[in-house]
């Protein structure tokens, strides 16, 4: 019996250049892999094999062509193709987690108030939350008097710990990682890696892109080798 969290399956997408002729654009054609609790897949492969558009798809940000993604949700598998979109929200509150590099800012919302959100969403009290929220951001080394500021007035670098402090506020069965460690230092990148394996530990599946080596060998348990689906006209690498 598999505990896989997350299951795939002839997964494809394309995406149509309507400036460039029409052009289609066979991005991800064939795509399978299964993802177990407690387990990394490192997403590998050159700039525009498709890594981050495959992240979106499975997130449900990108419809794909065809093909099969089922997650674990609320004890049972949940077919993500096609679901109705109160059940992708559901599972986007509960199930998946995803934590890129960019942080979405919300205006005239304070920085704790953001990384709170995913755990009131859940229901915790404030407290709790509060809690949390306070452990993580001192953790990411944001400086205390940040916090009751918007994020939107924070330089890049502090911006994207806010995102990743968000995206690690709860436990999530399955996590989507776009390059979490990227621009960060040394220090801070270690505690991202950090946390990574402590997610690993609680049960979690993780699929990531990582570009920098050393935080690749430092999560990674499996490669998924994304060369095969390789834009075929290299000349649209960066449409992923």
């Amino acid at each position: 019996m598999t505990n896989a969290l997350i299951e795939v399956r002839d997964l494809s997408k394309t995406f149509t250049l309507h400036q460039q002729n029409g052009v289609v654009l066979n991005v991800l054609r064939g795509v399978a892999f299964s993802v177990q609790g407690g387990e990394c897949l490192v997403l590998h492969g050159q700039s525009g094999a498709g890594k981050s558009t495959l992240l979106r798809t499975l997130y449900g940000n990108y419809l794909p062509a065809g093909g099969s993604i089922r997650v674990w949700h609320a004890g049972q598998w949940l077919e993500l193709v096609g679901a109705a979109p109160r059940d992708i929200l559901q599972v986007r509150q509960q199930t998946l987690g995803y934590v890129s590099q960019f942080l979405r800012v919300i205006p005239r919302v304070a920085c704790l108030d953001v990384v709170m959100e995913p755990a009131l969403a859940r229901g915790w009290t404030k407290a709790d939350a509060q809690a949390r929220a306070e452990h993580l951001l001192a953790r990411l080394n944001i400086p205390r008097r940040l916090w009751q500021l918007a994020p939107g007035t924070f330089s890049g670098g502090e911006q994207q710990r806010v995102n990743i402090a968000r995206g690690f506020m709860v436990a999530w069965p399955v996590m989507l990682l776009d390059e979490p460690t990227a621009s960060l230092d040394e220090r801070n990148r270690q505690v991202v890696l950090e946390l990574i394996n402590e997610a690993k530990a609680g049960g979690a599946a993780l699929i990531g892109i990582f570009h920098d080596r050393a935080a690749r060998e430092a999560v990674a348990d499996r490669h998924l080798d994304m060369t095969p689906a390789v834009i075929t006209d290299e000349d649209y690498a960066d449409a992923r």
